[in-house]
């Protein structure tokens, strides 16, 4: 089992902190307007993001948010390493997911998270 509070969920727009652990962004688009330098990021794993096509779908739409986790699940199953890759990390310590929308509770990040934890999607 991965505790829960090894697997954190932050936003590209606020700063690092020492808790953070490895941090990874999960997005596949870099965040408008932050430096490459500013971001402090230990990872880009893009290829775990939503494909293009589920992510213009979805458009943080919120009244589409059960049927974007189902398929954006379905999508991480063709991502299998990464997702596993993801539980090794989480295990031996923090991660953090940094994600850029600006929507907190209803973005890719928070479906991964689950995904990473185990937990299942409604």
């Amino acid at each position: 089992m991965i505790p829960a509070g090894n697997v954190r969920l932050k936003r590209a727009y606020e700063p690092a902190s020492a808790g953070d652990g490895q941090r990874i962004l999960v997005d596949r688009l870099w965040p408008r307007g932050v430096r490459k330098s500013a971001l402090k990021i230990d990872a880009w794993m893009k290829e775990v993001a939503p494909s293009d096509e589920l992510r213009a779908w979805f458009g943080h739409e919120p009244d589409r948010w059960s049927a974007f986790q189902r398929r954006y699940r379905r999508e991480l199953s063709d991502h299998a390493e990464l997702v596993t890759d993801l539980r090794r990390r989480a295990r031996h310590g923090p991660v953090t997911l940094i994600y850029s929308a600006k929507d907190e509770q209803h973005n890719d990040a928070v479906v991964l998270r689950k995904a990473i934890l185990g937990r299942p999607t409604p």
